[in-house]
């Protein structure tokens, strides 16, 4: 059996060499890392896998991505409380058209019970659900779903199958003036349900990360409801705080 079996994914080994430039001061805080085509170039890899090393050095709070700007080197110091890891704001601020995805379904249906609950809406009430799986080079990364209350969906594109060509966040903030406010996340390992092993192309029995997001507005009503599953090979998510 060769070494190369072992080697992780294209992604993960941009996301290594990104790190290690970070801590040698290659790319000091506050830098501007290099664009998307220059990492393409450097690496040798297309412009999918470069954006899924860049996903998931903002989902582990290394940097930050700016539409239209670049990606920037946090500039707090590892262990402030700023460096904690955001899975939730990082999947709402993901730009779908610069992502290499596909919009599963997006379109209103009843809440079941479940998210009823978490929407503080009645069971059976109207929402919109959006899902999206994002991929690389090599396979499905993550799978995407987000549900809002049909109401506070009027006048957006979540029930469009087009990608949205801004994060969700920006996207509610641009359409509705809505200002998404904080964001309670749930972690959980699990095995994925049937669907989510035919779409993430795992067995069944393939562990799962799932993070499971209640988005809240200024007056802490909840707008949206996230939940992202995340084959376990494939991700881990870190954090750094202080004592």
């Amino acid at each position: 059996m060769s070494s190369e079996e072992f080697a992780p994914p294209k992604y993960a080994q941009i996301v290594q060499t990104i790190r290690q430039k970070i801590a040698d001061g290659t790319y000091p805080p506050g830098s501007l890392l290099p664009s998307e085509t220059q990492l393409v170039r450097e690496f040798g890899v297309s412009r999918p896998t470069v954006v899924r090393a860049l996903q998931v050095l903002q989902l582990r709070g290394v940097i930050d991505r700016e539409h239209g700007k670049g990606s920037f080197v946090k500039a707090a110091p590892p262990g402030s409380a700023d460096q904690n890891t955001r899975t939730g704001r990082a999947v709402l601020d993901r730009v779908e058209a610069d992502e290499d995805c596909s919009v599963i379904d997006a379109g209103h249906l009843t809440a079941t019970a479940s998210v009823a609950k978490l929407l503080d809406v009645p069971e059976g009430a109207p929402v919109v659900r959006r899902r999206v799986l994002f991929r690389d080079d090599e396979r499905p990364t993550d799978l995407f779903t987000v549900w809002c209350p049909a109401h506070q969906a009027e006048g957006t594109q979540l029930d469009k199958a087009q990608p949205l060509l801004a994060g969700i966040r920006q996207h509610l903030r641009t359409s509705k003036g809505l200002k998404l406010q904080h964001v309670v996340e749930r972690l959980s390992a699990r095995h994925p349900s049937s669907e989510e092993a035919k779409l993430l192309e795992v067995h069944k029995t393939t562990p799962v990360l799932g993070v499971l997001a209640s988005v809240f507005n200024g007056g802490g009503r909840p707008v949206l409801v996230v939940d992202l599953v995340l084959p376990g090979d494939l991700h881990e998510l870190e954090d750094a705080y202080s004592l």
